[in-house]
């Protein structure tokens, strides 16, 4: 049954959370999402409270080297999502020998501290072994290989698994569908596939299509939308749409990502934002700080206005680790903690996004 989130919101504070859009209730589905902490104001207990799991991806180095950081994974998030060790290449790094190890070691750690795991990727253009992007395979012979990986892997992580995402990032911004070695060898249908082979491996889990550059209403969240449609057409076991979540402050942040959104709630979808993350010309200064709060604000409150959405996923919380200033020059601190694990505003902003939608003041 559905339990709503609030009964009434009142005063400024209602305003300003339901200020760009017209909904005036949250509600979502309990998941048995364990015990309740009235006293505890992590973001993870918070969101208990709120029906919303708060989760993490994790670095498994920085968990297993760095104490401060598996703390605060363990205690400020009720799930995880690994950042790298599911990916093709680093489970299968040579064909047919398979690597769990790393992944085994999230999966046990999210056990011990009663956290729900996100598994993150089964089919994607990047992060691919080498002997499957040099490999001179025939279009059987690659539909063979990529049927046999899905089902290997999610048939490994069965019963253990909450959310997976199954196929990811396959558009373009313009809304075509991304030219990789997938679309050029098996043509669109590996889509569908990838989603039916994954629920007959794990029957269970929750099946996600994941991409960025979706959270607003435009060409590619459109085209994502328009494909969901045809799968559910079809049949296709999908239960859910994962937006990523990648913004920069240097950006307008997508005030219309709750209508976006109740597209895909209204098909009976699952949403998530799954990859949160808001980068910071540098360096860093108070006032790029409260932009980027608004920013975390704009995609929590999107989630929270949502009935279906049942999760807000940080991409690493601390700027210790982040893969921003790798990846985008001249920018970075795109996290909730600055390298010293110290809250940032964008902490509180969620903290008090949270406070509001489980009905505290």
């Amino acid at each position: 049954m559905r339990k709503p989130i609030k009964a009434v919101l009142v005063g400024t504070a209602a305003a300003a959370l339901l200020a760009p859009c017209t909904i005036n209730a949250f509600a979502h589905e309990d998941h048995g999402r364990g015990s309740r902490d009235a006293q505890a104001d992590t973001l993870g207990a918070l969101g208990l409270r709120a029906d919303v799991r708060i989760g993490t991806a994790v670095d498994m180095a920085a968990l297993a080297d760095d104490e401060p950081y598996r703390a605060k994974a363990a205690s400020e998030f009720s799930s995880v999502t690994p950042e790298n060790v599911m990916k093709w290449e680093v489970v299968e790094p040579n064909r047919g020998q398979y690597d769990w190890k790393e992944a085994d070691k999230l999966v046990d750690f999210a056990r011990v501290n009663g956290q729900l795991v996100r598994g993150h990727t089964l089919l994607w253009h990047n992060q691919l072994p080498a002997w499957l992007t040099t490999g001179d395979f025939t279009a059987d012979e690659l539909r063979a290989i990529l049927r046999k990986h899905i089902t290997d892997e999610a048939r490994h992580f069965k019963g253990r698994i909450w959310q997976w995402d199954v196929v990811n990032e396959v558009f373009n911004d313009d809304g075509t569908l991304r030219d990789s070695i997938w679309l050029q060898k098996l043509g669109p249908g590996y889509i569908a596939d990838a989603f039916r082979w994954a629920h007959a491996a794990d029957p269970k889990a929750k099946l996600f299509i994941n991409d960025y550059n979706i959270e607003g209403v435009n060409a590619k969240s459109t085209a994502l939308y328009n494909l969901v449609v045809k799968l559910r057409k079809q049949r296709v076991p999908i239960d859910g749409v994962g937006i990523q979540g990648h913004l920069s402050v240097q950006y307008n942040a997508p005030h219309d990502i709750a209508e976006n959104m109740k597209r895909f709630d209204d098909l009976g979808l699952e949403t998530a934002i799954t990859e949160a993350d808001v980068r910071v010309p540098m360096p860093s200064d108070s006032t790029k700080q409260e932009a980027q709060a608004e920013g975390y604000d704009v995609l929590l409150r999107g989630c929270l206005l949502t009935r279906k959405c049942t999760d807000f996923t940080v991409w690493g919380f601390t700027d210790k680790y982040s893969w921003v200033p790798d990846t985008f020059e001249g920018e970075g601190a795109a996290n909730l903690f600055d390298e010293d694990y110290k809250a940032k505003p964008a902490y509180s902003a969620l903290r008090d996004d949270l406070l509001l939608a489980a009905g505290r003041n």
